[in-house]
C-alpha cells in the first residue's frame, strides 16, 4: 500500500471546508430538519440555495470535477481522486451538505458521465446546468422485477423509430427524482436483446417532464422518505427523446457504467468515513458528559473499547479508501476495480458498526431524531445494497486477487504436491 502524500491544495481546501462547516452547515443543521418538516416536504430547501452563493465564492464549487472532465478550470480546481476523498469526507459528515457544494450524487456521477462521454449538445443542455447548481438529475437503472445486481438483467427497452428512440420499462431507486428540480435522467435499457451479453445495453438522456414519464411513488429507506431529494418508483410509456440523446452509441452502456460507477463508489465511502467520523465524535462527547452507575461512561472499560474499536476501524477504512484513490488516480478505474469493490464493502460496514455502537451509547435518545444517528444508520445500510450488494464486489475482489496470482499460485500448489 502507497503511503499517501496529499497536496498543499488539497490541504488548503480542506481548511476552508471545515471552517465553512463550522460557519454555515453545523449550525444550520436544525433549520435544514424544519424546512424539510415544514409544509410541502418534496419543496427544495431554501438553505441550500442561501448557500450555494457562499460555497461557490468561496472556491468550494465541483470539487468532485477532475481535471480531465475540466482542463482550463472553468467550474471546479480540479483535483485527483486522492486530493478530493479528504474533502468528500468532510462534506459527507451532514446528510445535507454535498448540495451545496454540488458534490451531491448522482449529480456527481451523472456530471462525469456527460463531461466524459457526452456530446457538445448534450453538454450544453444538461451539463453546464448541472455544473452551475441550476438543476439535479436522476439515474435509472434499477428495476422492480429482475435481479438488478446483475445488469445484463435490465429489461426495459430503447427501440429506434425514426430520428426518435422510443423509451418502455419500469425501474425503481431512481435516486433524486422527488426533487422538483430534477430535470433529466440517464437511464439503461436495451437496444438490442440479441446482441452480445454485455452490447444490448445503452444508456439514453431522458428529460424528467417528457410525456410518459410517471413517478408512481417515492420509497422510503427504513421508514424515511429522503424529501426532498427522494428516491422514486417510475414508470416509463412509450416515451419519445430523439436520436441525439442517446450516450456514446447503441450497446455501450456498460462501457459508460463502468466509468460512472467507479467514481461513485469511492465517494460514497468517503462521505461514509465523513459519517463515521461524526458519529465517533458524538459517542465521545456523550461518553463524556453522561452518568451511570456512579461514573461517566466514558469511564466504562466496555464504552472505552467501543470508542478504540471505532478509531482502528475507522482509519482503516480511510486507508484502503486512499489506496482506491490512488490507483484510480495512477493506473485508471479499471485496474483498480478490485480496490473500488473491496471499500464498497468495506466502508458501509464499518461505518454501520461505528453508529451502531454510537446509538448504544446513547441509549433511547440514539434512536430518536435528537441525534443524526438513526439517519445515519439507514443511509448507511442502504449503502451495502446501492451501486452493487456486498456480495457482487466481495465476488470482484475475489476474482481480481485469483487473476493477480494467476500462474504464482499454480506454480505453489504444484510445489506443495511435490512435497507430500
Amino acid at each position: 500500500m502507497t503511503v499517501f502524500d496529499v497536496t498543499d491544495r488539497s490541504r488548503d481546501l480542506r481548511q476552508r471546508l471545515l471552517a465553512f462547516m463550522d460557519e454555515h452547515i453545523y449550525p444550520n443543521d436544525a433549520e435544514a430538519a424544519r424546512q424539510v418538516n415544514d409544509g410541502n416536504r418534496w419543496e427544495h430547501l431554501p438553505l441550500i440555495d442561501e448557500l450555494k452563493p457562499k460555497a461557490r465564492e468561496a472556491g468550494l464549487w465541483n470539487l468532485f470535477l477532475p481535471t480531465a472532465s475540466d482542463p482550463d478550470g472553468t467550474f471546479g480546481p480540479g483535483l485527483s481522486n486522492l486530493e478530493y476523498a479528504p474533502l468528500c469526507e468532510v462534506m459527507g459528515r451532514v446528510w445535507w451538505a454535498p448540495e451545496v457544494f454540488n458534490c451531491a450524487a448522482p449529480d456527481t456521477g451523472n456530471m462525469e458521465v456527460l463531461a466524459r462521454y457526452g456530446t457538445p449538445e448534450q453538454q450544453e443542455q444538461w451539463l453546464i446546468p448541472l455544473l452551475n447548481g441550476e438543476i439535479r438529475s436522476a439515474f435509472s437503472m434499477t428495476e422492480p422485477d429482475v435481479a438488478s445486481s446483475d445488469a445484463t438483467n435490465i429489461e426495459s427497452s430503447i427501440t429506434r423509430d425514426g430520428e426518435d428512440y422510443v423509451i418502455n420499462g419500469e425501474k425503481w431507486w431512481t435516486s433524486g427524482a422527488g426533487d422538483p428540480r430534477c430535470a433529466v435522467s440517464i437511464f439503461m435499457g436495451k437496444t438490442d436483446p440479441n446482441a452480445e451479453r454485455h452490447l444490448q445495453q445503452s444508456m439514453i438522456l431522458v428529460p424528467m417532464d417528457a410525456p410518459g414519464v410517471t413517478r408512481e411513488r417515492m420509497l422510503t429507506v427504513f421508514g424515511y422518505d429522503d424529501a426532498p431529494h427522494g428516491h422514486a418508483q417510475m414508470t416509463f410509456k412509450d416515451v419519445r427523446v430523439p436520436v441525439s440523446a442517446m450516450l456514446l452509441g447503441e450497446g455501450r452502456g456498460f462501457e459508460i457504467a463502468q466509468g460512472r460507477l467507479g467514481p461513485g463508489r469511492i465517494h460514497h465511502c468517503m462521505r461514509l468515513i465523513g459519517q463515521a467520523e461524526r458519529a465517533l465524535e458524538l459517542m465521545v462527547a456523550r461518553a463524556s458528559s453522561r452518568v451511570a452507575f456512579g461514573k461517566p461512561l466514558s469511564a466504562h472499560q466496555h464504552v472505552r473499547e467501543l470508542i478504540a474499536l471505532s478509531r482502528m476501524e475507522i482509519d482503516q477504512a480511510r486507508l484502503l479508501t486512499m489506496n482506491a484513490a490512488h490507483m484510480m488516480d495512477t493506473v485508471g478505474n479499471k485496474e483498480a476495480r478490485g480496490q473500488i469493490a473491496a471499500i464498497k464493502v468495506v466502508a458501509p460496514n464499518m461505518a454501520l458498526a461505528v453508529i451502531d455502537r454510537a446509538i448504544q451509547v446513547f441509549g433511547g435518545a440514539g434512536v430518536s431524531q435528537d441525534t443524526p444517528l438513526a439517519m445515519m444508520y439507514a443511509q448507511a445500510r442502504t449503502l451495502r445494497l446501492a451501486d452493487g450488494p456486498d456480495i457482487v464486489h466481495i465476488g470482484t475482489v475475489a476474482k481480481e486477487e485469483m487473476r493477480r496470482q494467476g500462474e504464482a499460485a499454480r506454480g505453489r500448489e504444484s510445489v506443495f504436491s511435490a512435497s507430500k
